[in-house]
């Protein structure tokens, strides 16, 4: 795809953001009620970790409260330490193999028609955990032949290939046996941000290979590539419209946008509240790009209404 020429952005709320107080349009809900309940014991009982409660979403109280929840696989203990993220650092347990069965009599147990996976990094395993995100699909699938399935995956560094071919044939090759046209499995890898910020806000992680991921992943037939970026960690304009279309060069179809929240002291600083207009902004020229499903606004999260 041709890079479009420079976009300037026809507002300018100010030129220097501030960032002393949180704006009025970022708004946590708590969460309460019988389904919150009924979600966080389906989950705890299964012994279970999820991305809510480990990288402290500030979504988890409207999605548990809805009886969704985006299950972490591979344990709680990240081999990374991206300057963004809310996930512990150190040496990982052992792999647990029972863990796929758990994950489906949880989404049993809450009625889930529609599944979100995701994991920690493990660097230190030969497949990155790709095994138990492919025998995760498969219980979830022998339990509920028609449920909506979606993985948000790391990016497996040298294990690319392989891990694509095996998570995404978990399923079978057929692209047909989703309900309504829908994709048989959505792949998610989240850039979270520009390549200028990459050694600052990613670690351990390179902004070529996780396009590359992308790329091998939305090649599979039945398969949908999704991305998603942070923003508000000094990134440009233009630079966000860079990646975007680099984005839709791999093949990648779905897209998140969100503000970066920080969740300790101990993390980044957020550098800028994003505007309103400007996420307005930012959805209209994905959309012209020819994505196809685009969520875009401060609360916005990879896996945030990713069953609609």
């Amino acid at each position: 795809m041709a890079r479009s020429e420079t976009i300037i952005p026809v507002f300018d709320h100010s030129s220097e953001p501030n960032v002393s107080r949180m704006p009025d349009w970022v708004r946590q809900s708590l969460g309460s009620g019988e389904v919150y309940g009924e979600t966080a014991r389906a989950i705890h009982a299964g012994a279970l970790n999820t991305v809510c409660e480990e990288a402290r979403c500030p979504n988890q109280g409207e999605c548990w409260s809805r009886g969704t929840a985006t299950f972490m696989l591979l344990g709680d203990t990240c081999t990374r330490a991206c300057g963004f993220c809310a996930v512990k650092t150190g040496q990982p347990d052992a792999v647990d193999n029972d863990e796929p069965r758990r994950v489906a009599d949880a989404a049993h147990a809450m009625g889930l028609n529609y599944v979100v996976l995701t994991s920690v990094n493990r660097d230190e395993l030969l497949d990155g955990g790709a095994s138990i995100f492919a025998a995760t699909l498969k219980a979830l699938r022998e339990r509920n032949p028609v449920i909506g399935l979606e993985v948000l995956t790391p990016d497996f560094r040298n294990w690319q290939t392989e891990a694509v071919t095996e998570i995404s044939g978990a399923l079978g090759e057929r692209s047909d046996d989703a309900p309504g046209g829908a994709p048989r499995l959505v792949w998610g890898h989240n850039m979270e941000t520009v390549p200028s910020l990459y050694r600052t806000v990613r670690k351990g992680s390179s902004y070529e290979r996780s396009l590359r991921l992308l790329e091998l992943a939305a090649a599979h037939s039945g398969v949908e590539a999704k991305s998603s970026l942070m923003l508000g960690l000094g990134e440009g304009f233009n630079e966000v419209i860079s990646v975007l279309q680099d984005l839709r060069s791999a093949g990648v179809t779905r897209l998140a946008l969100g503000q970066y929240l920080r969740p300790s002291r101990r993390h980044l600083p957020v550098k800028e509240y994003i505007h309103l207009d400007t996420f307005a902004a930012y959805e209209k020229e994905a959309k012209t790009m020819g994505f196809s499903w685009v969520k875009a606004g401060a609360m916005v999260r990879s896996s945030y209404h990713a069953e609609e």
